[in-house]
Parts: C-alpha cells; sequence; structure tokens
C-alpha cells in the first residue's frame, strides 16, 4: 500500500486547514492515500467544526498574543497550536476499515512511531466515556478509546470527517504543555479538566524535527505495512489550497458558530 509523504514547513491556519481538504480532494479523484506533517505560524487557535465560539473567545487577547483563530473541517474541541506537531491523513473511506476502526488504526501507528522515540505511548482501551460532543473544553481534556495517551493523560488530539468517499483526520501532538492556554482565552472561565501529555516533559529532550517526523513515518510503515513515498503537494494542490484557505479566513466561516 502506498501512501504519499509530505512535510510542509509552518504556515499560517487558514492555508493548513486548505491544503488538508485539497489533499483530501486529490484522494477522492483517485490520488494515493497521504499522510501529512506541518506546523502553524503564528500560534493558531484552532476551532472544531461544530464546536460553540461565536462571542465566548476574548479576541483582543488573542491578537495580543499574535495569534490566529481558524475552524477546522474536522470536528472536535479547541487546540491550541503552538509548540507541537500536527499530523493529516487523507485516505480512501474504506481503506482502514469504518470510521472508527480508521482512527483506531491511525493513532496505533502514532504509537509505533512515538515508541521508536522511547515514548511509552498506548492506544486508549474502552473507557466507558462517549466521545465528547462539541463544548468549550479543551480537546484534551478528556481521553477516550482508541486516542493516544501516556502514563494515563492523552498525548495526541485528533479528530476526523468523512468528505464524500474520503476520510480525513488531523491530529496535534504537543511538545510543551500549552492547552492550559485554550481556557484563559475565554471570556467566561471554564473548567480546564486533566492535563495532557506532552513529548519533552516525556523524553526528557527535544528531538530534532526531522528526528521526530523519521520516527512517526517509520512507525506509519511499521503498524499499517504501508509504503512511504516521500514528496511534495502538487501545484494544482497549492492552487486549490489558496482558493479553500480564503474560506478558512474568513470570519464568516470561524465565527458562525
Amino acid at each position: 500500500m502506498l501512501w504519499r509523504l509530505i512535510d510542509t514547513p509552518p504556515a499560517a491556519g487558514a492555508w493548513n486547514m486548505g491544503l488538508d481538504e485539497a489533499l483530501a480532494e486529490s484522494v477522492a479523484e483517485g490520488g494515493a492515500p497521504v499522510l501529512r506533517f506541518y506546523r502553524w505560524d503564528p500560534p493558531c487557535l484552532s476551532l472544531g467544526r461544530n464546536q460553540p465560539a461565536a462571542g465566548l473567545y476574548d479576541l483582543e487577547a488573542i491578537r495580543g498574543r499574535g495569534w490566529d483563530v481558524v475552524r477546522r473541517p474536522t470536528g472536535g474541541r479547541a487546540v491550541l497550536h503552538h509548540r507541537e506537531l500536527t499530523y493529516c491523513a487523507a485516505l480512501p473511506e474504506a481503506l482502514l476499515g469504518s470510521p472508527r476502526a480508521a482512527y483506531t488504526e491511525i493513532n496505533r501507528a502514532l504509537v509505533a512511531g512515538l515508541r521508536r522515540l522511547g515514548v511509552d505511548a498506548a492506544v486508549q482501551g474502552d473507557t466507558g466515556r462517549r466521545a465528547p460532543v462539541p463544548s468549550l473544553a479543551p480537546c484534551f481534556a478528556e481521553p477516550v478509546a482508541g486516542e493516544v495517551v501516556a502514563g494515563g493523560r492523552k498525548l495526541v488530539g485528533s479528530a476526523q470527517r468523512r468528505m464524500g468517499s474520503v476520510l480525513l483526520q488531523h491530529g496535534s501532538l504537543p511538545l510543551e504543555d500549552d492547552q492550559g492556554e485554550v481556557a484563559a482565552l475565554l471570556r467566561q472561565p471554564a473548567a480546564e479538566g486533566d492535563r495532557p501529555a506532552a513529548l519533552v516533559p516525556l523524553l526528557g529532550r527535544a528531538p530534532a524535527w526531522a528526528e521526530l517526523t523519521a520516527a512517526l513515518a517509520d512507525g506509519w510503515r511499521e503498524a499499517l505495512g504501508t509504503e512511504l513515498r516521500e514528496g511534495a503537494p502538487e501545484g494544482r494542490e497549492r492552487e486549490r489550497a489558496g482558493a479553500l484557505a480564503e474560506r478558512y479566513a474568513s470570519p464568516a466561516w470561524t465565527w458562525h458558530r
């Protein structure tokens, strides 16, 4: 099974979301599945597709920090993308089984990569908790079955969406614990829930980006039996990402809920 492996430089939130969607469209047109690693510049608060947000966040506080806000095409809750790695997987819907099975398999591949770095990560078993509903609680507050955990705390926050015949899943691997900032950006205080795990405290060091992405890619190959072909977004994908980024940059989209 051949996948494309794409590692893109830091970019603004609207561009990142536009490129994720453009890559999903390429898969829908018959292209190979995609695994992408990326970062954000400037730091960005991303909101879940169906999360309530209009009038609830302190925009002056966000601007004062020099951060962006974007609403993702996937569900889930708010995530701060600052000192972290974001991954995106775009694949045919049935490639890894049902959406729930694919969610677990992708997280199993992430665990395999993290273990190569020396992190004692695991896929969370059944906790009896239902998937969290869209709310103001931070994404990392409640680990549920199928998610990546370390020491009983969520280490990777992921969200998924079926887009026609394609599954788009992306998620955040914090290098440092910045997620407490999410609740601080609300106009009204909200319960933070459990503190997430973060990679640097777990390892006792900060891995270089190349080391981190290589370990995760090797874990992907190991867990899913895939071949990864390194490359870059194609010209038509970049063009489409630019068009889609206009929607993701629009306040009408970001604050429609």
